[in-house]
């Protein structure tokens, strides 16, 4: 049993620690929310810290996984590519009895400084620039909190706000958070 587990067993009666049908992370599929919602405070702590836990561990694993693939494969991809004459993109190679996709996207980035001027000239040349490119608007909430309230009056009709995701930790008291 975990440290953190047995500051856990220690509350309430000492002498009686999670039964050994506890559920697990891995049970958590196959219950409802309700039921998860229904279990001890101290079991949904532990659970809740078990499944960090291998969240960190498996996206490290995942991290090691990629690179050792690329480290195979990223050659072998470059070639197939150069081979169909472009630089990003899908390729498709095979190694042994399997079938390796190797997908390089392509990322691409627009300096808006320079957008701004071409929309410019779009416009003083009588065009629609919506006609070339997506125009959208917004205000970093930290300038809009900043503005004089004359300013964001004007702007308020404008403004949705709409709540995010709701994050529970729970976290022993005493406990460092």
């Amino acid at each position: 049993m975990s440290a953190f587990q047995t500051f856990f067993t220690d509350h309430g009666d000492q002498f009686m620690p999670f039964p050994e049908n506890t559920p697990t992370p891995d049970d958590l599929p196959s219950l409802t929310a309700a039921e998860i919602a229904a279990l001890p405070v101290e079991l949904l702590a532990i659970l809740q810290r078990e499944i960090d836990e291998r969240l960190k561990r498996d996206k490290a694993a995942k991290t090691r996984f990629d690179a050792g693939l690329a480290i195979r494969y990223a050659t072998r991809a470059t070639e197939e590519r150069q081979a169909a004459g472009k630089d990003t993109g899908t390729v498709r190679f095979d190694d042994g009895d399997f079938t390796v996709v190797a997908d390089l996207p392509k990322r691409v980035g627009w300096d808006q400084d320079r957008l701004a001027a071409m929309v410019a000239r779009i416009c003083d040349a009588g065009d629609d620039p919506a006609e070339y490119v997506d125009l959208s608007f917004k205000v970093p909430e930290r300038k809009y909190a900043a503005w004089p309230e004359a300013i964001r009056q004007g702007f308020e009709p404008a403004r949705t706000v709409r709540p995010g995701t709701l994050k529970v930790e729970i976290l022993a008291q005493g406990a460092e958070q």
